[in-house]
C-alpha cells in the first residue's frame, strides 16, 4: 500500500512546489494566546446561545401556558424553570459551561427561570442549586427531562424544593400550572426558520435574531403550535397520500393501454398533494397564532415587523407563494388580525379565531412541516 501511494505522494509534492505562496512577512503567533482567544470565545458562545436560550423558554412558557386549552390532551404541569448539570449538557458545552454559566458537575443549577412562573413566583433564581423535589433527588445525567418527568407524573399538585442559594439550604414550595406539553427547543443555525414535528416545536438561532421584541417571537413560537393544534401535519400527509393514489390510478390507466409511464403521473401528483392548501395552511397558523401570542398578553402592534425583516433575508419570498405565502401579504394579514384582536379587546370579546369548522386535533402530528 505505501509503495503504491508513493507515486502519488511524490506527485503532490512536486506539484505544491509550483504552486504559488503568500509572500507577506507575518508576525509570529503564539498558540498558547490563540489557546486563550480561542477558551474566551468559546465561553462568550454559550453565555450567547443560552441567553437566547432564556428569552425562547420565557416566550414559550407564556405561550404554552395561555393556550393549554386548545393543546386539549397534550398538556402537563410546568414550573418554568431550566436546570442542569456539566453532565447533562450537550457535549460541545460541557469543558467550559463551568466558566460561562456557574454550573456543577454533578448538582443541578438552575440556567433559566420563566418570568412570573410558579418557580419565580417560589423565589428561585438562576444560579441556585435545586436539589430535590418532595426529597426525591434529581439526578445529574437528563437532569431537565428528568424534572419533566417527575412532573408529569406528580401531576398538577404542590411540591417542595430543596434549593440551595450561596451555600444556604432552603425548601420553598412550588405551585404547577398546566401547559401544553409539545417541547419547544432552540437550536443554534443560521437559517431564519422554525418548524413544528411530530412531537417538537424547533426555533433556529437566525429566525430569533430577526425577532427584535418578544411579541415578535411569541408570533413565530405561536405560529409553530398553531400548526399542530390545528391538524396541519396529519392533513398534509393525507393530501400526499390522496395525491399518491390518483397518480398511480392514471399510471394504471395508461400502463393498461400499453403505455408505461414509469411512475411519473404517482411522483408529480403526489408532489402536488403534499403542497396542496399549503399557502392555506401557514394563513391559517399566522392568524391562529397571532391570537395565541395575544392571549399570552403580547402587544401585536410592531409585531407584522418580523415578516418584513423575513424577506429582507430571503428575498424570493417577497414575489413567490410556492408554499408559504408572500412575506408582504404575512405583513399586511397581521395588522389585519392585529386590528381585529384589539377590536374584541375593546368589546370585552373572548379572543377565539374566527374559524368555519372545529379543526383542533387531538395529540402531535406524524410529520414536519410548518417552515417559514
Amino acid at each position: 500500500m505505501r509503495l503504491r501511494s508513493l507515486p502519488f505522494t511524490l506527485a503532490l509534492t512536486l506539484l505544491c512546489g509550483a504552486c504559488a505562496a503568500p509572500v507577506a512577512s507575518l508576525p509570529p503567533l503564539s498558540k498558547d494566546s490563540i489557546e486563550v482567544e480561542r477558551r474566551q470565545e468559546q465561553i462568550e458562545q454559550i453565555r450567547t446561545y443560552y441567553a437566547a436560550l432564556r428569552r425562547v423558554d420565557n416566550v414559550a412558557f407564556r405561550i404554552r401556558g395561555a393556550n393549554a386549552a386548545d393543546c386539549k390532551d397534550w398538556v402537563s404541569p410546568q414550573i418554568g424553570l431550566y436546570a442542569a448539570t456539566q453532565q447533562s449538557l450537550p457535549r460541545k458545552f460541557r469543558s467550559y459551561s463551568s466558566e460561562a454559566l456557574k454550573v456543577s458537575w454533578s448538582r443541578p443549577t438552575v440556567i433559566s427561570v420563566a418570568e412570573d412562573s410558579p418557580a419565580a413566583k417560589a423565589g428561585i433564581a438562576a444560579g441556585d442549586e435545586i436539589i430535590a423535589l418532595d426529597g426525591e433527588l434529581i439526578p445529574a445525567t437528563g437532569t431537565a427531562s428528568f424534572i419533566g418527568g417527575w412532573l408529569k407524573h406528580h401531576g398538577l399538585h404542590s411540591l417542595s424544593a430543596n434549593v440551595r442559594h450561596d451555600g444556604l439550604d432552603r425548601t420553598v414550595t412550588i405551585e404547577p400550572v398546566i401547559g401544553c406539553a409539545i417541547p419547544i427547543n432552540y437550536v443554534m443555525t443560521d437559517e431564519a426558520n422554525a418548524f413544528t414535528s411530530d412531537a417538537r416545536i424547533v426555533i433556529n438561532s437566525g429566525i430569533v435574531a430577526l425577532a427584535e421584541t418578544d411579541a415578535q417571537l411569541a408570533v413565530i413560537i405561536g405560529h409553530e403550535l398553531a400548526h399542530s393544534n390545528l391538524g396541519h401535519l396529519n392533513k398534509r400527509r393525507w393530501n400526499t397520500v390522496v395525491g399518491w393514489v390518483g397518480g398511480t390510478l392514471v399510471d394504471a390507466g395508461f400502463l393498461s393501454g400499453g403505455v408505461s409511464t414509469g411512475g411519473a403521473f404517482r411522483k408529480a401528483f403526489e408532489k402536488a398533494g403534499a403542497r396542496a392548501y399549503s399557502v392555506g395552511f401557514e394563513r391559517e397558523a399566522d392568524y391562529v397564532g397571532a391570537y395565541y401570542a395575544a392571549r399570552a398578553g403580547y402587544e401585536l402592534t410592531g409585531a407584522e415587523e418580523i415578516w418584513r425583516k423575513l424577506g429582507q433575508s430571503h428575498p424570493e419570498s417577497l414575489r413567490l407563494a410556492r408554499t408559504h405565502p408572500t412575506t408582504p401579504e404575512r405583513f399586511v394579514q397581521m395588522q389585519a388580525v392585529a386590528a381585529e384582536i384589539t377590536n374584541k379587546k375593546r368589546r370585552h370579546l373572548p379572543l377565539v379565531p374566527e374559524l368555519k369548522t372545529p379543526q383542533f386535533q387531538d395529540g402531535p402530528a406524524p410529520e414536519r412541516t410548518g417552515d417559514f
